[in-house]
């Protein structure tokens, strides 16, 4: 495999995104367990080049972003934040990018999408070169990630992200960028990302079957990292909690880079199959209960505030019509608790308390449950927040809710990208067998 073949998929790709950025509009997709969300969005290209006020650097990407379209619809046909039914699927894709598209009063031909599934799994890797004349260049960087040993990660998984975090150079670390600086050896540390292959695919193909191009695809672990975190707890370490519909991803940052990716196979829907089991209602009545009565910290006044099962409802056991919020808390608990046990054993096999910052941000649907910040504190035994997204020009207030943070992630991720592996040249002597190319065949099978 040439280098040209290796990259030309995924380099496309981005010629692709920065087409859409000089045509001026591009669509945010959010492919949840729970709902869809499409975000219609208007890029200012001059914005993006623009100095600071104060002369200091570039703008920050969100400045040059205003949504001129948005829609939420409700996700059918996705499991745990996979594809199980293509029909489905198709049809909600379809339904939401059509509807943010009339409300933006305009046709937009490129997507860039975000999903949960997949089973992410994080590796760190190493790898160093010498700097051939004496100042970094964009080749002496691809030179360095290309001697990065890839471990065998399992058949039927790839690459999702493949992000450079930290460089050194001789004794100095701690370098984002070291292009343009002078020494004699450069090492990199390299976070790479993979997720389950089938997935991904079949994301994809609803995507073609859509005739939506896509020209981006992220983790929604690390987009709403992005929009959730401040710019503090994103330099000095903090997690953040996704709490979906389906899963619970989990992202680290430290020094503004992604450094960890997880995900737990339980979520909000979970706590809401508990709560039709128990009580044995309707899932749509579970819904209910759980939003507007639910809770995870139960009182004295609990006890006395009796909830109707309506009784009514077909599938309402007809011998209990009325229940306390005591008893519906009771259901919900344990739940929520076991998903954040699962959080914490992630986060403790991450080495999380060795963070300066080691902060934890909940977002997502499922935060808004009453009292979970409490009993999130106690269980990963950290300070704990709720997190909101970072707000875009013209976003809707309803879509400034925990549950779009990955969504606004991704239109920050959009504008200010960080550079992967594949934006450097890699000397084609310095891929071979575990290395890089291998990680990367799939973008050459799949875009």
């Amino acid at each position: 495999m040439t280098r040209i073949a290796l990259y030309k998929s995924q380099r496309a790709m981005r010629e692709r995104r920065e087409a859409a950025l000089r045509r001026g509009n591009v669509a945010i997709v959010d492919v949840g367990s729970s709902k869809m969300t499409c975000l219609v969005l208007e890029v200012d290209a001059a914005k993006l080049r623009a100095p600071r006020a104060d002369g200091v650097g570039r703008l920050d990407g969100h400045a040059a972003l205003r949504v001129i379209g948005a829609s939420t619809t409700q996700s059918r046909g996705i499991d745990l934040g996979e594809v199980v039914s293509m029909e489905e699927v198709e049809r909600g894709l379809r339904t939401v990018v059509s509807a943010a598209q009339k409300m933006a009063e305009t046709r937009v031909d490129h997507v860039i999408a975000c999903f949960s599934g997949g089973r992410p799994r994080s590796y760190g890797l190493l790898g160093e070169a010498e700097v051939e004349h004496g100042e970094v260049s964009a080749s002496d960087i691809g030179a360095a990630l290309g001697s990065c040993d890839v471990p065998d990660y399992g058949e039927g998984r790839e690459v999702l992200h493949a992000l450079p975090v930290n460089f050194t150079l001789d004794s100095r670390t701690g370098l984002s960028d070291p292009r343009g600086l002078t020494g004699a050896k450069l090492t990199v540390d390299m976070h790479m990302m993979t997720v389950a292959r089938a997935p991904v695919q079949n994301l994809l193909q609803c995507m073609r079957r859509c005739d939506l191009e896509l020209s981006g695809l992220a983790h929604s672990a690390y987009a709403a990292g992005l929009s959730s975190l401040t710019e503090e707890e994103l330099d000095l370490g903090a997690a953040c909690i996704d709490i979906g519909g389906g899963t619970t991803g989990i992202s680290v940052f430290i020094r503004k880079q992604l450094i960890y990716a997880d995900s737990v196979r339980m979520g909000g829907a979970h706590v809401t199959r508990d709560i039709s089991q128990g009580f044995g209602v309707s899932a749509g009545l579970a819904e209910r209960l759980k939003t507007v009565h639910g809770g995870l910290v139960a009182t004295s006044m609990d006890d006395l505030e009796m909830l109707s099962l309506v009784a009514s409802d077909p599938h309402t056991d007809p011998s209990r019509n009325r229940i306390s919020r005591t008893e519906l808390i009771g259901i919900m608990r344990p739940r929520v608790e076991e998903i954040l046990e699962a959080v914490r054993e992630r986060l403790d096999a991450a080495s999380f308390s060795d963070l300066p910052g080691r902060r934890i941000v909940l977002t997502g649907g499922s935060s808004q449950i009453p009292g979970l910040e409490d009993i999130a504190q106690h269980i990963l035994g950290r300070r704990v927040r709720i997190g909101r997204p970072l707000y875009i020009p013209g976003l809707p207030q309803a879509k400034t809710a925990p549950q779009f943070a990955a969504a606004v992630g991704l239109a920050l991720h959009l504008v200010k990208p960080q550079d992967e592996c594949w934006d450097f040249e890699m000397p084609d002597d310095r891929i071979g067998g575990q290395r890089i190319r291998r990680a990367l065949r799939w973008f050459k099978e799949s875009w």
